[in-house]
C-alpha cells in the first residue's frame, strides 16, 4: 500500500511539472507578438502629379546626370497625413525614388542628380517614381499624369540583353535600412508593378517576413507590425494565377533591414 502512494505522488508531481511547463510555454508565447500585416490607409492621393525625365547624359566621370520635370507636386515639403501613420519619415521632406536594376533605392529631393549607379557595363533598367515623405510610392500610371518613369540604358561595350520593359515586373521599395527606437512599431512595405494588376482570383504578390507568409491581392501600401529588435528578411514574390513566379530579372526579391530598440539615457 505504501509503494502504491508513492507511485500515486510521483505522477502527481509529474503531472503538476508538466502543466507549469505548458503554463510556461504559453506565457513566452503570448509574450512575442505575432507579426501582422495591415493596408495603410490615410494617405493624400496626389491623383494628378506626375514625373517626367528630360535628360540623362553620362558624365565624365563615369556617371550619369538625371534631370526630371515634376508637376503637381512638390518636392521636400512634408506630405499630410494620418497622424496614426506613425511611420518612418524623411525630414527633408517628398522626394524620388531612384531604383537601378531594382537594387536598393536612392533618395533625390531635387529633380536633378548625378549618380554613380549606372557606373558598371552592361544593361541597366532605371525606375523613378515620387514618394511621399514617409516613403510610400505615388502610384499614378494613366498615360500623360504618371507618377514614374522607366527607361534601360547600355553602358560601355558590347550589346547587353534588353529588358522587355512591357512585360509584368515588380520592384521593391520598403523597408528599407535601419529603423530605430518607436520607428520599429510600423514599418511600411511598399512595392510598384507595371504592366501587372493584383486580384484574389489572379495575380498576386507573396510577402514573407521573417518566415511568416501574407498573400497580396491588391497594390496599395501596408504596415508591418509585431515586429522585434533584430534582422529582419523581407521577401517578396510576384505569382501568377496559379502560384508560379512570373518570369522577370527582378522577381523574387529578398532585402534585409535591421531594427534597434531605443536606448535609455
Amino acid at each position: 500500500m505504501k509503494r502504491y502512494y508513492l507511485y500515486l505522488l510521483s505522477a502527481l508531481l509529474l503531472i503538476a511539472a508538466c502543466a507549469e511547463e505548458k503554463q510556461e510555454a504559453a506565457e513566452d508565447t503570448s509574450s512575442t507578438p505575432e507579426i501582422t500585416l495591415s493596408p495603410l490607409t490615410g494617405s493624400p492621393a496626389f491623383a494628378d502629379a506626375t514625373l517626367s525625365l528630360t535628360s540623362a547624359t553620362p558624365a565624365a566621370d563615369g556617371n550619369y546626370d538625371f534631370a526630371f520635370e515634376v508637376q503637381n507636386y512638390e518636392l521636400g515639403a512634408q506630405t499630410e497625413s494620418n497622424p496614426v501613420n506613425s511611420l518612418a519619415n524623411s525630414g527633408n521632406g517628398q522626394h524620388i525614388h531612384f531604383i537601378v536594376d531594382n537594387s536598393p533605392y536612392s533618395a533625390h529631393y531635387e529633380s536633378s542628380f548625378s549618380t554613380d549607379k549606372l557606373s558598371e557595363p552592361g544593361n541597366h533598367v532605371v525606375l523613378a517614381f515620387l514618394s511621399r515623405s514617409y516613403h510610400e510610392s505615388v502610384k499614378n500610371l494613366a498615360e500623360g499624369a504618371s507618377s514614374y518613369v522607366i527607361e534601360q540604358y547600355q553602358v560601355g561595350d558590347g550589346d547587353a540583353e534588353e529588358v522587355d520593359l512591357s512585360a509584368p515586373h515588380m520592384f521593391y521599395s520598403r523597408p528599407k535600412g535601419s529603423y530605430k527606437g518607436d520607428e520599429i512599431k510600423r514599418l511600411l512595405l511598399d512595392f510598384f508593378l507595371l504592366n501587372v494588376d493584383l486580384s484574389p482570383d489572379g495575380n498576386k504578390v507573396r510577402a514573407t517576413i521573417n518566415g511568416t507568409e501574407f498573400m497580396i491581392d491588391k497594390w496599395q501600401p501596408y504596415v508591418i507590425e509585431g515586429l522585434q529588435p533584430g534582422e529582419v528578411i523581407v521577401k517578396l514574390e510576384l505569382l501568377d494565377a496559379d502560384g508560379n513566379l512570373i518570369d522577370s530579372p527582378f522577381n523574387p526579391v529578398e532585402r534585409s533591414v535591421t531594427l534597434e530598440a531605443a536606448t535609455e539615457e
